[in-house]
């Protein structure tokens, strides 16, 4: 096992692994202990009592943080005619459609971090499993990723804007960025309670037990801050 830094090694030694800081409390120590010299993210997992393995108890959606990420976000969309006009005036990174599926489906060409697909485009798009399904860039119905031309230019601005998408993965945590140390204390709390409140939202009928059952905060580098789940949860009911 890596020993770790000295950096990290002091960092750690401020954090009590044993207690379960309130949500603003959380916060204020992963900025305190965040020293390096870039804009770390400030990232969050979820441990949720599902099991991804039944199809019923996935958690699979997408939410528009009300502060967004910090962090630029390349969109591309496939479309043509207007859908494609709406989405340039949108302000879209990348706006095609043959053209650009045959260049990622030839050139592994993946230099974006959103894509979005008009309804009619999907026949077509869906050759590009292999390479977006990876990635986690493949446009889906359930993100709001595949869409009707009508909604292509509200899709890209909420994209721009921080709209992100999140999924358990097999040990049921949901392990997303909700913005970068440098924000505001309050405008990642807002972000924080945002996601928390649309996870609880969707908690899955026949998900047994708590559904929450941790709740951690950490910058890009750092360690790792438990928060209580009480109230990070009683937060995120508020809003």
């Amino acid at each position: 096992m890596p020993k770790a830094g000295k950096r990290y090694a002091a960092a750690r030694a401020k954090i009590d692994p044993n207690q379960r800081y309130t949500l603003t409390d959380a916060i204020a120590l992963v900025k305190e202990v965040s020293t390096t010299k870039f804009d770390e993210s400030f990232d969050i997992a979820v441990k949720l009592g599902v099991n991804p393995r039944h199809a019923d108890q996935m958690v699979r959606g997408a939410v528009s943080l009300p502060h967004g990420t910090g962090k630029t976000v390349r969109v591309l969309v496939f479309a043509q005619g207007e859908a494609a006009r709406a989405a340039e005036e949108a302000g879209a990174d990348f706006v095609g459609s043959d053209e650009l599926i045959q260049k990622i489906f030839s050139e592994g060409w993946t230099d974006f971090d959103k894509a979005v697909a008009t309804r009619d485009m999907m026949g077509k798009v869906g050759r590009l499993g292999k390479v977006l399904g990876p990635r986690g860039l493949m446009p889906n119905p359930k993100i709001g990723t595949v869409v009707g031309p009508e909604q292509v230019a509200e899709t890209v601005n909420e994209l721009k804007r921080g709209k992100i998408d999140f999924r358990v993965e097999k040990a049921g945590i949901i392990h997303v960025s909700v913005g970068k140390v440098s924000m505001a204390p309050d405008q990642i709390e807002a972000n924080i309670s945002t996601l928390l409140g649309t996870l609880l939202r969707m908690k899955p009928s026949s998900a047994k037990g708590n559904y929450v059952r941790g709740v951690a905060l950490s910058s890009t580098m750092g360690p790792g801050v438990r928060v209580d789940i009480q109230d990070a949860t009683r937060a995120a009911e508020g809003r």
